[in-house]
């Protein structure tokens, strides 16, 4: 049995009490929040601990050593304010939160979980100063809460941590100026310089050249120091404050995934012949095991020098050695794409490909492999992608941008619409899209793409259900699509195999029948919610109601004389948007149903995500959002039973 074991908060508080130096304090408690975040994370089954154990010798001075945050109190006015603009690293931020108290057992072993913590920082969670995840932002909002001390009168520093690779992103440098010019001393930036980005070398995405200089050219003091050698954060913190004249940057020198050997950048590169494997996921059940028992080992010792005696933890969870939770057969329309990309590539020689720092998430790596003189890596920058492509675009080449969906749709939307003014073609690849994965937060739960994209006039919009339709809609958006196109992929595994295709293949503004019925119909799309759809048909035939679900993966174009057909005399349908409500499939099949005379008269019931969206594991979110087969099942029985209806006998 695989045994994850939490060590306590009094075993915190123990070692706070004991006599020893206080470097000697530091380097046990980040040791041991080391080990409660690997817990954490391999107990969730996802994570970031690459970026988590780069940053949390910093964190674990900055909150023991270098802050009034606990000694003020984390509401007092005057009180010194940490947040971490990457947020990758925000398990082990919870591991010191808990470490101090702030955060309860129960929230804090229940990462990625419904009532848990997020996978990015969230406000919602004790102790966390701002939302982050999205990458750029973070030096702007340390500004702001600068500020607003300024203007309140009240003392206290702001500290906010950057990933290296997030110095890409353009909005850094604009905040970098703009934070010089109102000569803000209370604002120190602490760059985690890991060299590492998603899984490569930063030098190797885009080199940052002489980072120093380039901060002292925006008119910042820059200090530097090895940002696992608590005497020099020590040090170098107290010289911070005394600069009084400018805003503050430390550049701090770490390495990926420090305290688990087989984790530490150089090594894990050498292992992965020059990928980084542990920048997200959780560790199997041998590699957990073997860095938790390094990290232990570490403890133990220190425990022993300092009279402690044994280490005492508790078990959070017991679970069967390398159980899975999904079968290895399980269709991947991520990786249909990249293999679709890959045979595409080597037809069309103006195909050029581009990423934002996401090759390996969004499959391109086949493709990159192969055509790296028509693979163009962008770095974590979208608005310059996008703009690139349109450049590109121009002089005759078909760009095809890739990136997370969240990120690519809102972030370049300015780009992506002065692209479409100039009436050239251009494929636009959501990757991430939808409600699910929870896990990571709602900064990466892609819930408007449709909407943005949407509105740009001769932009067709598709989902594909499984991994045949996949290669469909990516050939006919490069051979058949005379506009530019948006193609949204879910990145996770399906959750069943999803028969979408139909006899006809892809069909302009047509779909296909999945599961048929004829009382009621229920369009949606994409691998998650067509297996939502189909488990609520399953659900509702137990109740005396045949549901008939169309996988419609034509977002926003509808051939209607086909939508009246396969209506086939519902007076009742329904539509499933792995979406927010506005703008997405629900919409325009309403528009559909408003300009038809057969389909006027009709009534049509809109299912899609409310609010923001949750934290957790895909059946806790979906069930929280009413979107799970049996909760669909019930909310379309009760429509049925509302609406005066020849059902209404049958189901009651």
């Amino acid at each position: 049995m695989l045994e994850i074991k939490l060590i306590t908060a009094q075993e915190f508080r123990r070692v706070q009490e004991t006599a020893m130096d206080s470097i000697s304090r530091l380097r046990l408690l980040a040791d041991m929040c080391c080990a409660n975040t690997l817990a954490t994370v391999k107990r969730a089954g996802s994570g970031h601990l690459g970026s988590s154990l780069s940053s949390l010798d910093i964190v674990t001075c900055l909150y023991y050593a270098g802050m009034n945050t606990v000694e003020l109190g984390f509401d007092h006015p005057d009180r010194d304010i940490y947040f971490s603009s990457k947020g990758h690293d925000a398990p082990a931020c919870y591991a010191v939160l808990y470490s101090l108290g702030k955060l309860s057992k129960g929230q804090f072993i229940n990462l990625r979980r419904l009532g848990g913590t997020h996978g990015h920082p969230d406000v919602s969670i004790p102790g966390i100063e701002t939302n982050s995840g999205s990458l750029g932002m973070g030096i702007s909002k340390a500004k702001g809460m600068a500020l607003a001390k300024k203007m309140n009168g009240a003392g206290g520093q702001v500290f906010v941590m950057t990933g290296d690779g997030e110095l890409q992103e353009g909005q850094i440098w604009e905040s970098l100026q703009t934070t010089a010019h109102r000569s803000l001393s209370n604002i120190t930036v602490i760059v985690d310089r890991n060299r590492i980005q998603s899984d490569k070398p930063v030098e190797e995405i885009i080199d940052l050249g002489d980072l120093a200089s380039k901060f002292r050219s925006f008119g910042w003091h820059v200090a530097q120091c090895d940002g696992h050698d608590f005497a020099a954060l020590k040090q170098v913190f107290s010289e911070l404050r005394r600069v009084t004249d400018r805003p503050r940057v430390l550049l701090a020198d770490t390495i990926k995934g420090k305290g688990v050997s087989f984790m530490e950048g150089p090594t894990a590169l050498a292992d992965g012949e020059g990928l980084y494997a542990w920048h997200s996921g959780a560790p199997d059940d041998e590699a957990y095991e073997s860095a938790c028992a390094e990290v232990v080992a570490r403890i133990d010792r220190q425990f022993e020098m300092h009279g402690l005696g044994p280490l005492r933890t508790e078990v959070i969870e017991c679970r069967r050695k390398n159980r899975t939770r999904l079968r290895d057969s399980a269709e991947k329309v991520v990786s249909a794409y990249g293999r679709a990309l890959l045979e595409l590539g080597q037809e069309r020689k103006d195909l050029v490909v581009l990423d934002a720092d996401l090759s390996a998430d969004c499959g391109l790596r086949p493709f990159e492999l192969k055509y790296p003189e028509r693979f163009i890596e962008s770095g974590i920058a979208e608005q310059d992608m996008v703009s690139t492509a349109g450049g590109l675009a121009l002089h005759g080449y078909l760009p095809i941008v890739n990136s997370f969906g969240v990120f690519l749709a809102s972030r370049a939307n300015e780009q992506i619409y002065n692209n479409a003014t100039e009436k050239t073609k251009i494929i636009y690849v959501c990757h991430y899209a939808g409600v699910i994965p929870a896990g990571p937060g709602k900064s990466h739960q892609s819930l408007r793409d449709i909407s943005l994209f949407g509105a740009l006039p001769d932009c067709v919009i598709l989902e594909p259900g499984n991994e045949e339709e996949t290669r469909q809609v990516l050939a006919w958006c490069v051979e058949e699509g005379e506009q530019s196109c948006m193609i949204r992929l879910v990145i996770g595994p399906s959750p069943r195999p999803i028969p979408v295709a139909g006899d006809d293949g892809l069909v302009f503004g047509r779909g296909s029948t999945v599961h048929d019925g004829a009382d009621a119909v229920l369009f949606s799309y994409g691998p998650v919610m067509l297996n939502e759809a189909i488990t609520a048909a399953e659900c509702l035939e137990g109740q005396g109601v045949s549901l008939k679900v169309i996988n419609m993966p034509w977002l926003n174009r509808v051939d209607t004389g086909w939508l009246e057909a396969a209506l086939d005399g519902c007076e009742l349908a329904f539509t499933l948007d792995d979406h927010a409500g506005y703008g997405g499939l629900g919409d325009c099949l309403l528009n559909a149903f408003m300009s038809s005379d057969a389909l006027r008269g009709r009534q049509l019931v809109k299912f899609s995500v409310e609010g923001h969206a949750a934290c957790g594991t895909p059946s806790e979110v979906l069930y929280y959002h009413g979107l799970s087969g049996e909760k669909l099942a019930a909310r379309i029985l009760q429509a049925i039973r509302r609406k005066p209806h020849p059902l209404l006998e049958a189901a009651s």
